[in-house]
């Protein structure tokens, strides 16, 4: 059972589920070949920059590593030219750009120099990639770590991917501009409360100088926010009511009345016209919210960096929360953030020895050392190895205090998702048609690609 769950636990290998959008095409740096630290030709080991963990030995091989989050590509960049320039292997990073992971790691895997590190997030990626994956048990990386209940096992239980790191998602909000238009976080609870706030928001936006909620856009770039992460909602109520802990083959969208309750509150309270929503990209919304625009943006815990970063929008800590999407089920009040991780860390099989060889010391390395540990809580918070920095980010925080408070989470019910990208092309088609002209049949529509689209992806995925 455990390793079924971890199986299922994990994200869709697409960026736009998880990752801000913005870049169009992939990022490549590769750190120089002899570094400014040259590993000793007898194979010994020097003493690490940082002084708090063993460099890695020196290796014959090199790295490649295809990174699917747009938003770290900096910070990746920079981690592999300081280890690099402690061990003097070379270390090359990739970022695809966003929403097109799936389509750039099937390019990549193709040529001659192939990623030796590369995501696989979920059921259906490890179906695809399975032959490309190591098996991963008894490496040391994975000796390192915490918990082993996110990684992905194939299914003769063998360790293909491991989960690197936790996220969260919800509604992030300024809480300086709630204030400024007279309410508290206490006041919002559950959907009617949350309804109430954001509406008389809107209705006051010219006075107050910023709206309820920033753009819901559905460019590629943003609207995995929505047909993934949004529609996370309606099929979690499902899934728990019905106990589904495998792939359904149907769905029957007991739960979106509540979808379309959520969403016609984000659309019809913002500053961006709905009929205008199809070419709203994910930089808009990020800036509308960064700039102070708006008081309410649904996002995740991967944009706290964003928003603090001192040359993009230097936003204060203190006046930055995350609650839940809340969207008028029974009992709500009592929900926590939606948590799991899109993030599973696989090496490539068909590398050569020495490759893998330096790919999982590269690995070890990222976990256990004071750069690694310290880039990873800055850019993905906690990580569940025994090194882990503490992170600064305060959207954990409050992800933790709900369930120390004894909420519960809203577990990531889209991992079951079949043929993910066409099901959520669907729904963001639907969506797109339904926001300009918000009509009965429209929203019908949406339900249809929703119900049916299940159904047919199902087929075409599983025959």
């Amino acid at each position: 059972m455990k390793k079924l769950i971890a199986l299922l636990l994990a994200l869709v290998m697409v960026c736009g589920l998880v990752a801000c959008g913005g870049d169009t095409t992939p990022t490549t740096t590769e750190a120089p070949a002899d570094g400014t630290t040259e590993a000793p030709v007898d194979g010994t080991t020097e003493a690490p920059v940082d002084g708090t963990t063993e460099a890695p030995a020196a290796a014959s091989g090199k790295v490649y590593y295809l990174n699917f989050k747009p938003e770290a590509d900096q910070a990746w960049q920079d981690l592999a030219a300081a280890y690099t320039a402690e061990t003097g292997v070379p270390v090359k990073v990739v970022t695809a750009a966003s929403g097109t992971y799936s389509d750039t790691l099937t390019a990549e895997m193709a040529k001659d120099e192939a990623p030796t590190l590369f995501q696989c997030g979920n059921a259906q990626g490890l179906l695809d990639w399975d032959e490309y994956c190591l098996d991963l048990t008894g490496t040391d990386v994975v000796a390192e770590m915490t918990t082993t209940d996110f990684n992905l096992y194939n299914a003769e239980g063998a360790l293909k991917a491991i989960g690197y790191c936790y996220e969260a998602f919800g509604i992030i909000v300024n809480t300086k501009l709630l204030s400024d238009a007279g309410y508290a976080l206490e006041d919002i609870k559950d959907f009617a409360s949350l309804k109430a706030a954001a509406e008389d928001i809107h209705a006051r936006a010219a006075d107050l100088g910023f709206d309820a909620f920033a753009s819901a856009g559905l460019d590629g770039s943003s609207s995995w926010r929505f047909s993934g992460h949004l529609a996370n909602m309606p099929l979690y109520y499902e899934f728990r009511d019905d106990g589904v802990t495998e792939q359904p083959a149907t769905v029957t969208g007991a739960y979106l009345d509540n979808y379309k309750n959520i969403w016609d509150l984000y659309i019809n309270n913002s500053a961006v016209a709905t009929t205008e929503l199809s070419t709203a990209t994910g930089d808009m919304s990020q800036a509308e919210f960064g700039t102070g625009k708006a008081v309410f943006w649904q996002q995740g815990t991967w944009e706290y960096a964003n928003l603090v970063d001192a040359e993009k929008y230097g936003m204060d800590p203190a006046n930055l929360a995350m609650i839940p999407i809340y969207c008028g089920v029974e009992g709500e009040e009592k929900a926590g953030l939606c948590c799991g991780t899109e993030n599973c860390w696989a090496v490539n099989a068909k590398a050569s020895q020495e490759d893998i060889d330096a790919t999982l010391a590269f690995m070890k390395w990222v976990v256990t050392s004071e750069a690694g540990t310290k880039m990873m809580a800055e850019q993905f918070g906690p990580i569940p190895f025994k090194n882990a920095a503490q992170s600064e980010n305060v959207f954990f925080n409050d992800a933790n205090e709900y369930m120390a408070n004894g909420n519960y989470t809203v577990t990531w019910a889209f991992n079951h998702t079949p043929n993910v990208d066409n099901w959520r092309a669907g729904i963001v088609s639907a969506l797109a048609a339904y926001s300009a002209d918000q009509t009965d049949a429209n929203w019908q529509a949406v339900v249809d690609a929703y119900v049916t689209g299940w159904a047919i992806e199902y087929n075409a995925q599983n025959g």
